[in-house]
């Protein structure tokens, strides 16, 4: 039988300044209708799942693509996975700079390269081995610049930043059963140069099985490798737990063994979802049953119908 496909996106855990807060909600709303768009026309998890993270990469509200925040050296460096459930394909690159969308980049990194993973220097790498029309120089956010040149500390600390655990991420399950992740990051405010966080790590910053289903994770990436936080969830949901509880569990054991803080979505491979985290907030959005839920606090849910949702659209949410 055919499923019914579900999207779910998160904007990254941590702290969300109240004049950020809308924005945050509806830069995830959006990237989860648009995600949802490509589900409902019989499209892939795969191509939803890079739609969403590439609609929220181009928003500056979120650490990735143009609103990526800055490394020591005042330059961005960022990260991105992706991975499909069907045959564990699964393309990452790390540290890249001058690029609009890393996650674009990961995804030809799977597809044309039979490699898992680009270090540094994949802009120019690419570039002379492949004509990408996507290679262009942004204006990097204004808001960050101004956070880097006031910056206090010459080391990164974790929790230094209330923008330190800044990922976005999307999981998706199509209408044929297949599900995938995507996660995208600009790592963490004034780290050091080459730093490879959790994100482009498979099976911490995502991970995508169709017998179990897809995680994408956000939040202390340390803490998030140590405990290979998207694989530990599925491990759980293999073992019979609900998606909800499964991102409970795991959350929470990186919490109690390594003090680790962060938020995570779930999709299993029947089409249940969850949006969970340990800090105190996380935006999230998904869409299932042409239903859109999405909220920023624990215990927040807000609920319209995609029909809805999209004439408002253009007026914000």
């Amino acid at each position: 039988g055919r499923m019914k496909p579900v999207i779910v996106v998160h904007g990254g855990a941590g702290r969300i300044f109240k004049e950020r807060e809308q924005g945050s909600r509806d830069g995830v709303v959006r990237a989860a209708l648009q995600g949802y768009g490509i589900l409902k026309q019989g499209g892939s998890a795969l191509d939803a799942v890079e739609e969403a993270v590439r609609s929220m990469e181009d928003d500056p509200h979120f650490n990735a693509g143009c609103g990526s925040v800055l490394n020591e050296e005042g330059e961005v460096e960022m990260d991105a996975i992706i991975m499909d459930g069907k045959n564990l394909d699964s393309g990452a690159v790390s540290a890249v700079k001058c690029i609009a969308n890393p996650i674009k980049l990961a995804r030809l990194v799977m597809e044309k390269y039979d490699i898992l993973h680009k270090l540094e220097g994949t802009g120019s790498w690419f570039s002379e081995k492949l004509t990408v029309g996507f290679m262009v120089h942004r204006n990097f956010d204004f808001y960050q610049l101004r956070f880097w040149e006031t910056r206090e500390r010459p080391s990164p600390v974790p929790g230094n930043s209330q923008r330190d655990l800044g990922t976005v991420g999307a999981v998706a399950i199509d209408s044929e059963g297949n599900v995938a992740c995507a996660t995208s990051t600009g790592g963490l405010s004034n780290k050091l140069v080459g730093r490879v966080g959790d994100t482009a790590c498979i099976g911490s910053g995502g991970y995508a099985d169709n017998h179990s289903g897809a995680t994408s994770t956000t939040g202390h990436g340390e803490s998030i490798m140590k405990v290979v936080l998207a694989r530990l969830i599925l491990y759980h949901m293999e073992q019979g737990m609900s998606p909800e509880m499964a991102a409970d569990t795991a959350l929470d054991y990186m919490k109690t063994r390594v003090g680790g803080l962060g938020g995570v979505i779930v999709v299993n491979s029947s089409g249940e979802w969850a949006a969970r985290f340990s800090t105190k907030q996380m935006s999230w959005a998904t869409v299932k049953d042409d239903q859109l839920h999405y909220g920023i606090y624990a215990g927040e849910r807000h609920t319209k119908s995609v029909d809805e949702a999209l004439s408002s659209e253009s007026g914000g949410f």
